[in-house]
């Protein structure tokens, strides 16, 4: 639609479609928690996470410092990106057993995680290409996967401690 009206009516509209962001003051609460919040909340008070399937499935995370960039660029993108939908994430692939061990390690835990079996309509891989949005818009995410791990652990860590005083 996007791109029609963009064509038609001269709107300047650019669309963004993110990847599994994650960071900071992420809620584990609800019945569409991300996985990050989940396993943190879960290794702090010292339960074994719960992972759907056998923790080889592939997502392509992103930290939400990124998405805030890309919104910045996509606002003062130019012309040519308009109409556009862009893919905005760091092009990498992480299992989400390389994810657990992160956090694991972050948390000192020898926990391990309890799998359960996939969930319906689950992907089994997931990668962005950003190759247009680093083309038409300038992006490149500056923060990586790891540091954006470490960053998430310490707030929720040093939340945890203070809410156990």
């Amino acid at each position: 639609y996007a791109s029609v009206f963009a064509r038609n009516f001269g709107m300047n509209l650019i669309g963004l479609r993110y990847f599994n962001i994650f960071g900071p003051r992420q809620s584990p609460g609800g019945p569409y928690a991300a996985a990050i919040p989940l396993f943190v909340s879960a290794l702090l008070d010292k339960r074994a996470p719960v992972i759907f399937g056998d923790g080889t499935q592939t997502r392509d995370f992103t930290f939400v410092e990124n998405v805030v960039q890309a919104n910045i660029k996509a606002l003062f993108a130019p012309a040519e990106a308009n109409g556009n939908v862009f893919n905005i994430a760091c092009g990498e692939r992480t299992s989400i057993n390389q994810l657990f061990k992160l956090l694991a390690n972050s948390a000192g835990s020898n926990l391990a995680p309890e799998y359960k079996p996939y969930r319906a309509g689950d992907v089994k891989d997931s990668i962005a290409d950003i190759s247009k949005a680093k083309a038409l818009l300038g992006y490149a995410p500056e923060v990586n996967f790891g540091i954006g791990i470490e960053t998430t652990w310490n707030w929720y860590n040093s939340v945890h401690k203070v809410k156990s005083l």
